[in-house]
């Protein structure tokens, strides 16, 4: 499509372009790139003065710019088309979405499936091959349930719901309107729960359940595990990446985004739009005020203030964490200066 009907279609944030200035260069797009990788026909973006250079060596036909003014006549003096925001990243993605719709299969039910009598199923739902679905369970209009998913006893599964192939639904897990749970993740399974006796460990059964609210996502390979009373819930519109662990009764706030082989001990608590990247690690019952954020392999072993950046093991602030890495690689030096001051103090 013209650049000029992509810019009619997503463009409500653009404040500028290049269209106006020039309306005769109106370039075709045929599909989306990153800027090093694009070539003619493409449209790609760049999100700020760091990868100015880019501009001039990208074979791109047209890429959205911040609100930058040299970034624009950069793109012009290349004959490069261009469109201005302040989110390039959130146009590009509007973009992605015009010329890209992941695998949506027909509403169907296999002959394969095993579906229990008692459960309900709503309007427009896709079941898959060899999909299990037990006693009492619920699924929403316009789910999608992939091949060879699982589904216990009494779990709900909302409107728009897609799970995708071999993850597993424990019994009364509850997940909201159009989430969305990749292959391999288990929902609701039990908590690690043992009790230290003298002729071993005791199980502790896990009696609680686990709750998805509305628009949550989940990578590939990831667990939520229920608590032995109680809930573990998960946000609305909260993203989740592979490989994460969340323990039983977690409660994980609205919008969080949780990068991957994250990992919460039991009674953990984020906050609104708490940041979480990858491999950090929370000790048990430690909480995270809204909006704030971890850095990568950050251990969290006690509360985080509203807002606060931490980073390092165990975590302090980020500021201080940069301060003591600074100093860090001078240790050597340190070292070897403080040993000539003791031989001095020696040879007095």
């Amino acid at each position: 499509m013209k650049l000029s009907e992509i810019l009619s279609r997503i463009g409500d944030a653009v404040t500028d372009h290049s269209l106006t200035a020039n309306q005769n260069h109106d370039p075709e797009i045929t599909g989306v790139a990153a800027i090093d990788e694009a070539t003619i026909g493409t449209l790609s973006y760049v999100e700020g003065g760091k990868f100015a250079s880019l501009v001039s060596k990208t074979s791109a036909s047209a890429l959205i710019l911040p609100q930058n003014k040299t970034l624009q006549l950069q793109a012009q003096e290349q004959g490069i088309a261009w469109l201005a925001t302040p989110q390039p990243r959130l146009l590009f993605a509007k973009a992605i979405a015009l010329f890209y719709q992941p695998y949506q299969p027909k509403a169907e039910i296999h002959p394969s499936a095993v579906i229990h009598p008692t459960a309900k199923i709503g309007s427009d739902v896709y079941i898959g091959p060899h999909v299990v679905i037990q006693p009492g369970v619920e699924i929403g209009n316009g789910a999608i349930i992939h091949p060879n998913v699982v589904i216990y006893p009494d779990a709900k599964i909302g409107d728009r719901t897609t799970l995708h192939a071999n993850c597993t639904i424990h019994e009364r897990t509850q997940i909201g309107a159009d989430c969305v749970i990749h292959s391999g993740t288990v929902i609701g399974a039990e908590g690690f729960g043992f009790v230290p006796t003298r002729t071993g460990w005791y199980k502790m059964e896990q009696s609680g359940y686990t709750v998805l609210e509305d628009g949550v996502e989940i990578g590939c390979n990831s667990a939520v595990d229920r608590p032995s009373v109680g809930e573990t819930r998960i946000g609305s519109q909260t993203k989740i990446d592979n490989l994460v662990q969340i323990a039983h009764g977690c409660q994980i706030g609205f919008g969080c985004a949780i990068a991957g082989q994250a990992g919460m001990a039991g009674g953990v608590t984020l906050g609104k739009r708490v940041i979480l990247a990858g491999q950090v690690g929370i000790a048990n019952k430690a909480k995270m005020g809204d909006g704030s954020t971890a850095s990568a392999q950050a251990g969290i072993l006690h509360d985080i203030a509203p807002g606060e950046i931490v980073s390092g093991t165990p975590a302090i602030s980020h500021k201080l964490y940069l301060k003591i890495s600074a100093i860090y690689k001078r240790l050597p030096d340190i070292h070897q200066t403080f040993r000539q001051l003791q031989r001095q103090e020696q040879n007095k």
